[in-house]
């Protein structure tokens, strides 16, 4: 069954003059001559995005936009006018946030974080900036030491919220970030746990033995870049070892300590020096 908002592998079913018919074999969906690859013949197997033209007829692309159905995104506002706001997520025309889907009123120029879905009333796509009604908040399908894909949606005074896997939602804590992160990044991060309340803590950093031997390769790799030599020691601030090295000074000691016991490092007054 075709579905409309997303990919779709269809087979080319006609050549005309002005695009080609492609089918699963019970619909048959047009894709203007202008999306059309050069040698395309009848009988190729294509993955296209389908969606619905302002005539409601059901179109294929071979564009790719930002979004599909189901996933979300951080779109950019090139409109807002009495229908709602009009976001750019890379395809011709753009896509539509009505005013019921805006918890603040959309501005144009700025870029949302959004959920992009097809609307069961008209079958087009569209998005909402309404997060929490598309998140899980139950039977959270994670553990702790999940690799998980993140993209950045608010911030508060504990730190800042991500969507996960394009399904449920989770905290990074501030003291816990020793990098600049922003609204509408995206990045791999790690399940730190699932409370009983099935909310979800978030680190950047991997945990335990595994965060230890990271550590240590981005320590030893930044010796090597100057010389051998690290001006970081027992006395330095935490400032300076984020900085530096974009973690914690808890985390640093660590793997500090089992450098030198692997014989790599000579721990200095000064500083840690890299045994040649």
């Amino acid at each position: 069954m075709i579905q409309v908002g997303t990919y779709n592998e269809l087979e080319v079913i006609k050549l005309m003059d002005f695009g080609i018919y492609l089918g699963d074999g019970t619909v048959e969906i047009l894709m203007p001559a202008k999306w059309v690859p050069a040698d395309t013949k009848v009988g190729d197997v294509m993955d296209v995005f389908v969606f619905r033209d302002s005539d409601d007829r059901l179109i294929a692309t071979t564009i790719k936009p930002f979004a599909v159905a189901g996933e979300f995104a951080f779109l950019e506002v090139q409109q807002a006018n009495n229908i709602g706001a009009f976001l750019d997520w890379g395809m011709e025309k753009n896509l539509l946030v009505p005013f019921r889907e805006q918890p603040i009123k959309l501005l144009e120029g700025k870029s949302y974080v959004v959920y992009v879905y097809v609307d069961d009333d008209t079958n087009r796509m569209v998005a909402s900036a309404k997060l929490n009604k598309f998140i899980e908040h139950e039977n959270v399908k994670l553990k702790a030491g999940d690799i998980v894909d993140l993209l950045i949606f608010s911030e508060t005074d504990k730190g800042f919220n991500a969507i996960i896997n394009d399904t449920y939602a989770g905290l990074i804590y501030r003291n816990e970030i020793f990098e600049s992160i922003r609204i509408g990044d995206r990045m791999k991060g790690f399940v730190k746990q699932v409370r009983e309340d099935e909310k979800i803590d978030l680190s950047l950093q991997k945990s335990g033995y595994e965060l230890v031997d990271d550590v240590k390769w981005r320590i030893l790799k930044l010796l090597k870049e100057k010389n051998g030599f690290l001006p970081l020691h027992d006395g330095s601030s935490p400032d300076e070892i984020k900085n530096a090295l974009q973690i914690s000074k808890k985390a640093f000691k660590k793997a500090v300590g089992a450098l030198y016991k692997e014989q790599l490092v000579k721990l200095t007054e000064k500083g840690v020096q890299l045994i040649r």
